[in-house]
């Protein structure tokens, strides 16, 4: 838990027994998880106190947000340190299992916005299929519409 608190403490963030509890189910988690997925494994909070909780890490920029278009949001511990959200890594959504993965080793090349744009968060979000349901032979499902 010591860890815990020092990453809150490193964001600024107080540690309390509730936000202690969403981070290490994050933490603990090998992928993003959703808002449900956070229920079911905190079931000491309210999911008001999951929500508020998550949204306090966001601003922290101690986690950030994926929507991968179809499940909605996910949620992952950032794993850059420091205020700038520079851990633009790659999220990958297979079509075939639903997973995202985060593609962390891929660097994404400095994108300059015109002038006047602010940019408040990136999200690289790649879908297709991953190497697992490759293997099984799964091809994307794409749906013929006949005339």
């Amino acid at each position: 838990m010591e860890e815990l608190e020092q990453i809150l403490s490193e964001h600024g963030v107080k540690a309390t027994a509730n936000r202690l509890l969403v981070l290490k189910a994050l933490a603990e988690s090998q992928r993003p998880l959703t808002m449900a997925e956070l229920e079911d494994k905190i079931d000491s909070i309210d999911k008001s106190g999951i929500f508020r909780t998550l949204m306090l890490f966001k601003e922290s920029h101690l986690l950030h947000q994926i929507d991968d278009g179809c499940e909605g949001v996910r949620y992952e511990l950032c794993h850059a340190h420091g205020d700038v959200d520079d851990d633009r890594h790659v999220h990958f959504h297979c079509e075939v299992c639903h997973r995202t993965f985060c593609l962390e080793e891929l660097s994404i090349p400095q994108v300059t916005y015109p002038d006047g744009f602010k940019v408040e968060s990136v999200n690289y979000m790649a879908k297709g299929i991953c190497p697992e349901c490759a293997r099984k032979g799964h091809t994307h499902h794409t749906h013929h519409h006949h005339q």
